[in-house]
Formats: structure tokens, sequence, C-alpha cells
């Protein structure tokens, strides 16, 4: 997995940290204050989008009165503490991390969240120090499946794509890295379980968890 490799790019919900679980939180709580019952079909819609496209979405798709700046900050002070007390690495990955720290690989985050969760999470959990970029979705065109926000991972780098490996754990994220020339390992979790199959079948390689991987 690791032959080749010079830069390791990490999705970060779900991928990097057990955090899939707040969001659902987040959206009954955000949409019962005005009214709304969660639509079952909500996160399969915003799959991939980033912060801000989301943000669009639940402007345009429900009758909410806050600006879309207005919906990203509140999200922002919904998710802040659980990103800051609740949410831990994903089993196993503080060795890869370690792993790429001695062998000189690049480690960098794409991420669909703001840049204001991602950085507070990794400052909390104290691994800020292994990584030299943090790109989200939000500061490139399009938001995955497209491969923008891991090319601009990937130029933060200094690292050509095919250089680079990617840890996702959804099917859209999966295709963006793929759609970007990198190399994909899909990553098992509990919310993605509906996608096993299709996240098997779309990237390089898949893992249970990180202390699954065999290190050269």
């Amino acid at each position: 997995m690791f032959r080749d490799i010079e830069a390791v790019i990490f999705d970060l919900d779900g991928s990097l940290v057990d955090s899939m679980w707040i969001w659902r939180q987040i959206d009954i709580e955000y949409l019962g204050k005005y009214g709304i019952e969660l639509p079952k079909d909500l996160q399969k819609n915003i799959e991939g989008m980033s912060f801000s496209e989301t943000a669009v979405y639940f402007k345009e798709t429900f009758p909410i009165p806050e600006s879309i700046e207005e919906i990203k900050a509140e999200w922002n002070r919904l998710a802040w503490d659980k990103y800051t007390h609740e949410v831990p690495l994903k089993s196993g990955v503080k060795r890869v991390l370690d792993y790429c720290k001695e062998k000189g690989i690049l480690l960098g985050i794409a991420t669909s969240n703001s840049r204001l969760l991602a950085e507070n999470v990794v400052r909390s959990l104290k691994v800020e120090e292994y990584f030299s970029c943090i790109m989200t979705s939000c500061e490139v065109q399009k938001g995955k499946p497209e491969p923008d926000v891991y090319l601009a991972a990937a130029k933060a780098l200094r690292t050509r794509p095919e250089r680079c490996l990617v840890f996702e754990d959804i099917v859209m994220g999966i295709k963006a890295g793929k759609s970007a020339g990198m190399k994909v390992c899909a990553v098992g979790d509990e919310y993605s379980l509906y996608q096993l199959e299709e996240k098997k079948s779309l990237a390089d390689y898949y893992i249970e968890d990180f202390s699954h991987i065999v290190f050269p």
C-alpha cells in the first residue's frame, strides 16, 4: 500500500476521526428548531458536499430563515464542543501517523468539513504536528466526488497525485481520490456500512480499521 508513496491524505470525518455520528444529531437538532423532521434520505443527498454546499442545500430545500453564513456558524457552534471533547481518532490510526513521520511521508487532510472544526479536532487530539496541510472543499471549486480538494492537497504538499495515498470512508470521497489519480484505501465505518461492497469495488484497498495495516 505504501510502495512509492510520498504523501498520505486523510479524509477527516469517518476516516481519521470517529465523528460521523455527530452530524445526524446536529441535523435533528438544527431542523427540529424549525419544526422540520429529519428526512430519511438527507445524508444520501448531501454526501460529499462541502460544508458550504451543504448549507446552500439546506437553505434551498427547507424553510429556514437564516442566511447561508448564519447556518454554517450555527453548525460550527453546535459541533464545537463535540469535536473538542467527544471525537476520538479512528482505531489504529495513530500508528499510521507515526509510521509516516518515521519514513518521511508527508501527511495532509482533505475534508468536506469546515476549517474551524478540522483545525479544532486535530489540535484537541494532539496530532496537529503530523499534518503539513489541511484543505477543505470550501476552498476549491467543487466538493467530492470531484477531485478538486485532493488535487489541492497534493499541490500544497508539493507531491504528484500518483504518489499520494488517500484514506476515505464514503463512496463520494473514494471517487474523488480516484478521479485525482491517487491510490485510495477505503476505511470501514458504521455510518457507511450500507456502501461496503461499492467501497471495496471502487478502492484499491480496504481496511476494517487501521490496526489491520501491515507495514513494509
